[in-house]
Parts: C-alpha cells; sequence; structure tokens
C-alpha cells in the first residue's frame, strides 16, 4: 500500500510541476497576439461568405465586418476632444486602422499610413486610428513620436472594437466612399500592401 500511495503522490507532484512549468510558459511568452497572427486580407465588393483572401485564401467573415456590408457608424473622440464619426467621412476612403501603443507592428506600418494620408488626402483619403483603452497621455505621446498628423481616435470602453469584432492589433478595414467594407486586413500591412489596396480602391500610384 504504502508503495502505490509513494507512486500516487509522486505522479501528483509530477502533473502539479507541468502545469506550473506550462502556466509560467503562458505567461512569459504571452497569449497569441497580432504579432503572432497570419495577415489575411480580402479585396471584394461581394460578401465576404463567399469571398476568399487573395493572400491565403482565408474566409475572414467570422472575424471581421462582411465585404460588401455597410461599415458600421460609430462616434468616438479625438485627442482633442473632438468627437468625430464615421458618417462624417461619407463620400471619401477611410482606412480604419486598430492599434495599441506596445503593439510593435502598429509602429512599423504607421510610418506608412501617414505618408499615405498625406499624399492623398486631397483626394479624399483619411486614416482614423482607433486606440483602445489606453491613457491619452500614451496616445498623445506616440502620435508625437511618429509624427503622425491623423486622427486618432479613443474607444476606452472597446464598444467600436466589438463592433468591429476586432481580435487582434493590427487590424485594418478600408471603407469606400459610399461607406462600404472593401477590405480587411488582420496584421502588419506592407507599404506594397498599402499601396495595392489603394490601386484597387481608384487611387492612381
Amino acid at each position: 500500500m504504502r508503495s502505490g500511495s509513494s507512486n500516487r503522490i509522486a505522479l501528483y507532484l509530477l502533473v502539479g510541476f507541468l502545469i506550473g512549468v506550462a502556466f509560467a510558459l503562458v505567461l512569459f511568452l504571452g497569449f497569441p497576439s497580432a504579432e503572432s497572427e497570419t495577415s489575411m486580407s480580402v479585396l471584394s465588393t461581394a460578401s465576404s461568405e463567399t469571398t476568399e483572401s487573395p493572400v491565403i485564401g482565408t474566409v475572414v467573415s467570422k472575424i471581421a465586418p462582411e465585404i460588401g456590408a455597410q461599415a458600421p457608424d460609430f462616434a468616438l473622440r479625438d485627442l482633442g476632444g473632438n468627437e468625430i464619426r464615421l458618417s462624417d467621412y461619407r463620400g471619401r476612403t477611410v482606412l480604419l486602422t486598430f492599434w495599441a501603443t506596445w503593439c510593435g507592428p502598429c509602429r512599423l506600418e504607421m510610418p506608412a499610413f501617414e505618408s499615405r494620408y498625406q499624399e492623398l488626402k486631397d483626394d479624399g483619403f483619411i486614416v482614423l486610428g482607433l486606440n483602445f483603452d489606453e491613457p491619452v497621455e500614451d496616445v498623445r505621446a506616440f502620435r508625437d513620436e511618429l509624427g503622425l498628423s491623423f486622427p486618432l481616435l479613443l474607444d476606452p470602453g472597446g464598444s467600436v472594437q466589438r463592433l468591429y469584432r476586432i481580435r487582434g492589433y493590427p487590424s485594418s478595414i478600408f471603407v469606400d466612399p459610399q461607406g462600404v467594407v472593401r477590405v480587411v486586413h488582420i496584421g502588419l500591412i506592407t507599404e506594397g500592401q498599402l499601396r495595392d489596396y489603394l490601386v484597387e480602391l481608384g487611387y492612381n500610384l
């Protein structure tokens, strides 16, 4: 009996040790985030139920607004306290980028967004950067560090993030002048991808 009890105790100790190691690894490495997700993109005027990504052939309707559907309207405050509505920009092409100050890929793609915004803002292109639940001073410092001039909006309760079913950062959604979702891109957007999307949306680059 003592041998059997000793074996059980040893087994329990081993299981407990393995659980502890697994938990420590999760804390150290973190849960899967936007930095480790595969980039997915869609460009179409059809419903995403039948639209596949030209990049990896993945249907993304369950994790993003439907391609070809009207983009849900929202109202958020910018860093100056002004209310900004998506519908304010009807008639323009809007890039909604969901981001965080701690997100490495977000930091990498922002300069390209700023460059294209400066180049095309007089041709109806606007970028709206939506930040979830970070202090205003952190968002302002990020803006100043990278020299961003397009509006950065604060989503303190995450209502717009939930509305758009955002699962990781960065996530970008292109809305055409009619308010229709045309592109969903999860993960880092390279300068080449950004150019291709804008060309498909009618810009001569």
